[in-house]
């Protein structure tokens, strides 16, 4: 298979070429792609209703597995008195943001010969991974956390795939996966580099949407962290390219309850920080021991970005806003809009920028929490 590119060991700066399939280096760590170019106006393909109008950019070239993941609206709104910008990654074929990591990553895997798939998933990277496998013809097995809401379970379970329920916390369910990938091939959204080369495009899209412009300010949920690496890659690659001045800064939100990235952050340093870990509601986020640490706090603090706790009342309480205003984004997402109103009261965004929000997934998906909510 022909590359313009490979796996990169940014631990070790080993690479390996991107005609076999890997999830980790000889080092036991996460790897990413080396650096690319990045694309120009004129490489879209504008006549392609997709993220793969931006194929271009992609590593390798390969057939596309697509259910029509991307070209999400990015709508204006008023935020607590504040004009704001929302991503409704919603819309995406399986109803979240993940469906664009799962498109590239699925594609690519099966052009390197990969038939079976093994993930794990508190719900959102289940169900993108098991749309995409059941799209390309390859089995998939997915283990989740006893806790994961029925409706979630469901949804994987439509598309085909096998479900283990592990008992625990998340954690517990990602350390069965790493054991269980002796076995069969472990395409992890949070592990696998091919899967930022998916939510890279969340950058391309914002930038195209806004006219060609990169925002000043990009706030998401903030778990594993492949939205702010999509993002910061993906701006990055139009910042080498010329096509903007410059990266937006990154802030990622995290639930009070499960912040060992904010923890980090905080202290100013990129090591692990003793954090209490509770449930959440913001269960989309709740990574414990995120596996790409240090890239996601350096990718943050080189934007002039920041990250944010916020408590489970105040994300509730976001969602419900959100939603009495005709938006209805699952709690991990409605965190983010909880973080947008500290930063903004901290002054470290302010209302004359132009900012925007990653709604990462659907409130359909939380109608068991809603109903908590709602009483």
């Amino acid at each position: 298979m022909p590359t313009r590119a490979s796996y990169l060991d940014p631990s070790s700066d080993e690479t390996y070429p991107l005609d076999e399939p890997r999830w980790r280096g000889r080092s036991g760590g996460p790897l990413m792609i080396t650096p690319l170019a990045g694309i120009k106006k004129g490489d879209i393909r504008r006549e392609v209703r997709s993220l793969w109008r931006y194929a271009a950019s992609f590593p390798v070239p390969v057939d596309p597995v697509s259910l029509g993941e991307g070209c999400t609206p990015l709508i204006r709104h008023r935020w607590r008195g504040n004009d704001t910008l929302l991503k409704l990654e919603w819309f995406s074929p399986t109803g979240s943001f993940k469906d664009r990591g799962a498109s590239v990553m699925i594609s690519t895997l099966r052009k390197q010969g990969v038939r079976r798939v093994l993930e794990d998933s508190s719900g959102n990277g289940g169900a993108a991974i098991a749309a995409y496998a059941a799209a390309a013809g390859m089995a998939v097995k997915v283990l989740v956390p006893e806790s994961t809401p029925a409706s979630k379970v469901i949804q994987m379970r439509a598309y085909g795939a096998e479900i283990e329920l592990v008992p625990g916390p998340r954690q517990a369910t990602a350390d069965e996966a790493v054991r269980q990938s002796e076995h069969i091939f472990y395409a992890s959204h949070n592990w696998q580099p091919l899967f930022l080369q998916g939510t890279k495009t969340l950058a391309y899209e914002i930038w195209e949407d806004l006219g060609f412009h990169a925002p000043d300010n990009v706030v998401t949920p903030l778990g594993a962290g492949s939205s702010v690496l999509g993002c910061h890659i993906g701006f990055g690659e139009l910042l080498c390219s010329g096509m903007v001045q410059r990266v937006p800064r990154l802030f990622g939100v995290q639930p009070a309850h499960c912040a060992p990235l904010h923890a980090s952050f905080a202290q100013n340093t990129e090591d692990p920080v003793e954090t209490t870990i509770l449930p959440t509601v913001a269960e989309g986020t709740a990574i414990a021991k995120p596996v790409r640490r240090r890239e996601v706090l350096r990718a943050i603090r080189g934007t002039g970005g920041a990250t944010v706790a916020i408590a489970e009342a105040d994300i509730a309480a976001a969602a419900l806003e959100l939603a009495r205003s005709g938006i209805y984004a699952e709690p991990t997402s409605a965190m983010a809009a909880a973080g947008l109103t500290r930063l903004l009261s901290e002054g470290r965004i302010t209302s004359s920028e132009t900012t925007v929000l990653i709604l990462t997934g659907t409130g359909l998906k939380a109608a068991q929490r809603y109903a908590e909510l709602v009483g």
